[in-house]
């Protein structure tokens, strides 16, 4: 009980003292309207969408039966201004046609005296005016209150408004946060992978060159020695191709952009992975989903088809040998208030554990056991060089029942060149 319920309850309490006095009936109804006043924070918890409604028919009802009960004529009684209280709560729960409503069922009620009265009193038209200037005094309460309710109400509209903007900017600034680290992360290691490659392939190719050499002159001499050699051979193959992907990964990124049909993009990119990896004897079934009539979009085409390979082989390779189904899809989108395209590469693999999610597009991170980690940052540089976005959907966070999704936002032609200008 706050200090407010207290005064109010004094001051039912001082009506309950004044004239006139010794009225039991006229008590248990002021003890009925504080019961009431207490007890609405509760009812409207309780029944929320019709908790008011009957409060204000309580508080009339109460009203009458005071009224009823302080005065030889009811319609004169000294207590009629109780009849404000049922209009003001209506005008603080409802809008304004409905405060009307709730107001004139409470002026209905109090000229309901009227009837008896007329049966034993003539009453001149003066008594009528003061009759009348009663009921607008109910009215007048009434629709002050409810403006003052009512603009409240769009001033708490517009804080809620404003809190979820700024909620959401908030959102974005964190995003753009971390894209601004994760960026200049890649632009070091970047800058590190590139002299570590450089340093390391002139190695490489000594011994690659030597082993090759040692192979020859053995032959068939010594076997062991030259199937060492072969090891040797094969395995400088193996790193060199680790040290190109670094160099990619390092390489300053000049992404052309002319406007494409990114569909023939993605096509190319299907076809060329489900050749390689239908040699491989992987299953996969492959499913297309294109809107019609999608915008062109300013790419570079081989950087953006290397892009869109990377995720679909990756997508083979989370589904294994056992096969799935691959879904490519192709939709209009508005992200951050730009227009474009949203692809959608999605396996039915086992999905990328919660705990990775956030950092997959880093360097050096990644699912595969024989795996770099290097191919998803590649794919990340490629899409930030679009002035496009790229996030990861797993199963068991709600938004896929299981294995992965890339999405892959790329803006349309005129803010794409635009951005790229500038």
């Amino acid at each position: 009980m706050n200090w407010m319920d207290v005064l109010w309850l004094i001051f039912l309490a001082g009506l309950a003292v004044l004239p006139p006095v010794g009225e039991v009936h006229k008590q248990l109804v002021l003890l009925a309207f504080g019961v009431v006043q207490l007890s609405e924070g509760w009812v409207l918890r309780k029944a929320p969408e019709r908790g008011a409604a009957y409060i204000v028919l309580l508080k009339i009802a109460f009203a009458t039966l005071l009224i009823d009960h302080t005065g030889e004529l009811s319609i004169n009684s000294s207590y009629w201004p109780i009849y404000f209280l049922p209009a003001v709560t209506a005008a603080e729960y409802f809008s304004p046609l409905a405060t009307l409503l709730w107001t004139t069922l409470a002026s209905a009620a109090y000229c309901s005296y009227l009837y008896p009265a007329l049966q034993e009193y003539e009453i001149n038209a003066e008594s009528y005016g003061l009759l009348a200037i009663r009921i607008l005094f109910f009215f007048l309460a009434a629709m002050v209150v409810n403006r003052f309710v009512v603009e409240n109400r769009r001033q708490i509209k517009r804080y809620q408004e404003l809190a979820e903007t700024l909620a959401e900017t908030n959102q974005k600034l964190q995003q753009a946060q971390e894209e601004a680290r994760r960026s200049e992360r890649l632009a070091a290691l970047g800058q590190m992978s590139a002299g570590l490659a450089h340093e390391i392939r002139n190695p490489l190719g000594v011994i690659k060159g030597s082993a090759e050499m040692l192979h020859q002159k053995l032959g068939e001499s010594n076997p062991l020695a030259s199937e060492l050699a072969g090891y040797i051979s094969s395995e400088t193959n193996r790193l060199s191709a680790l040290v190109t992907r670094f160099l990619d990964f390092a390489r300053p990124l000049h992404a052309e952009l002319t406007p494409q049909n990114i569909t023939r993009v993605l096509d190319r990119a299907v076809h060329d992975v489900a050749v390689t990896r239908k040699d491989q004897g992987d299953s996969v079934q492959v499913e297309r989903q294109y809107e019609a009539n999608l915008p062109l979009v300013p790419l570079d085409e081989s950087l953006s088809e290397q892009a869109f390979v990377n995720l679909i082989q990756n997508a083979y390779d989370a589904m294994g040998s056992g096969g799935g189904t691959l879904r490519v899809k192709a939709a209009r989108a508005n992200h951050a208030n730009r227009d474009g395209v949203e692809v959608r590469i999605e396996d039915t693999g086992p999905g990328i554990p919660v705990e990775l999610r956030e950092q997959i597009f880093n360097p050096f991170v990644t699912t595969k056991k024989t795996g770099v980690g290097l191919g998803l940052s590649i794919v990340s540089r490629i899409i930030d060089g679009h002035h496009g976005t790229i996030r990861v959907e797993g199963g068991g966070d709600g938004s896929r029942p299981k294995g992965t999704g890339f999405v892959v936002f790329l803006p349309t032609s005129n803010e794409a060149a635009e951005n790229h200008a500038s």
